[in-house]
């Protein structure tokens, strides 16, 4: 209660007030915006004054740029709930959003300003994010979220690997893969969490029935063999040994992700957005199972994990978390429903893309313009309630 009663004393601007009102917000006008300039680059019309090699430019910044504002967004504000401790709010949020925004240029403008100075500069948000969640989770004495935090400090450190791999060998492979493998397995343990938890809330609020298995050791084990199999495809992405680690991967988060009783949420699509978005990190497995078999492209997992998992799980979390900090009805409004429907659009579209290369030139296309319109139509639509004070 005395916490309660201090974060109600916050008096600063309201945006401030919570991590997630900054993370979310910016985060998804960055992941809106990054994509159609993108695209830009991709067929010649813009260059950018950036050190990475083009592509690891987008790469970089969708792993440590949108999806690294998401993952603040939604540590800053679970961490308080997990420990019971005042949340980072006032001017120290402001400062840890202003190493992110700084992260953003630095990495666009490394051609300018050298690739070192933008590490230093990119490498700061991350490892400060860092410091300030173990931080507070340590004094709060709850060492069992410290899993959460260790994932984000890998991230982290890929993240400097990512700058000094692109500069010395002229592009990141390993990193970006090491990348979305780590963000994927942030997706499988959060999930984890929060899908059963929500799915089982509202079925016992609902209707009688089969409700979520609850966490057990069968996920643990689910959640070790797909980190070991991406862990393998990140160093070797190739070869029929990585190809059957990753489909049993496959075959293991299908059942999961079974367990959880999605079918019975069809009609409330805040929790159906939680089922469809997990549904592809499997799907993500077993495109990098033929991949790595030379069947299809390799784009065409690495987007089912990024575009399909990442993508919706980020859109879906951000949805929710504001909805319910807010002091709203937890329920999808048309503006929130177009905003899933477009995120599964881009994912599905951008799959396609890489499995159907003649046709990969209009569904990039359709693609990108769906992925800019659910985070912008986000941003939109979430705007005035991640800018004004909390509905008591």
């Amino acid at each position: 209660m005395a916490t309660m009663q201090k974060s109600r004393s916050y008096r600063g601007p309201a945006l401030f007030s919570h991590g997630f009102r900054p993370f979310f917000l910016f985060g998804a006008i960055y992941a809106g915006a990054i994509v159609p300039l993108w695209m830009a680059v991709f067929v010649g019309d813009v260059s950018l004054p950036t050190a990475f090699a083009s592509r690891d430019w987008h790469v970089h910044e969708m792993l440590f740029g949108y999806v690294g504002a998401v993952i603040a967004g939604f540590l800053l504000t679970a961490v308080p709930n997990w420990t019971g401790r005042l949340p980072i709010q006032g001017g120290p949020l402001a400062a840890l959003f202003g190493a992110w925004l700084a992260g953003r240029l630095a990495a666009t403008f490394s051609g300018i300003i050298g690739w070192q100075l933008a590490l230093a500069i990119d490498a700061a948000f991350l490892l400060s994010l860092v410091a300030a969640a173990a931080r507070e989770i340590i004094a709060g004495r709850k060492w069992g979220n410290l899993k959460v935090v260790g994932i984000v400090s890998l991230l982290a450190a890929t993240n400097i690997a990512f700058h000094i791999e692109a500069h010395f060998n002229g592009v990141a492979d390993y990193s970006a893969r090491a990348g979305v493998a780590l963000v994927v397995t942030l997706v499988c343990v959060i999930g984890g969490r929060i899908v059963p938890s929500f799915t089982r809330n509202w079925l016992s609020s609902q209707k009688p029935g089969r409700l979520p298995v609850p966490f057990n050791r069968f996920d643990a084990a689910t959640i070790i063999v797909g980190a070991c199999a991406m862990g393998a495809w990140a160093a070797v992405p190739s070869g029929r040994a990585v190809a059957g680690a990753l489909g049993i991967a496959g075959v293991l988060h299908v059942i999961r992700l079974v367990r959880w009783a999605g079918h019975r949420t069809i009609s409330d699509r805040l929790v159906l957005i939680l089922h469809v978005a997990y549904a592809f990190v499997p799907a993500g497995f077993f495109l990098a199972a033929l991949s790595s078999l030379d069947l299809v492209a390799p784009s065409a997992g690495v987007h089912a994990w990024t575009g399909g998992a990442i993508g919706s799980m980020t859109i879906a979390v951000m949805t929710r978390a504001s909805l319910g900090h807010t002091g709203q009805a937890l329920s999808a409004s048309t503006a929130t429903q177009a905003v899933y429907a477009l995120i599964i659009v881009a994912a599905l579209a951008r799959i396609c893309a890489s499995v159907e290369p003649a046709y990969s030139i209009p569904l990039l296309m359709i693609a990108g313009i769906a992925w800019t319109g659910a985070f912008l139509g986000f941003a939109l639509a979430y705007a005035p309630l991640l800018c004004s004070a909390r509905k008591l």
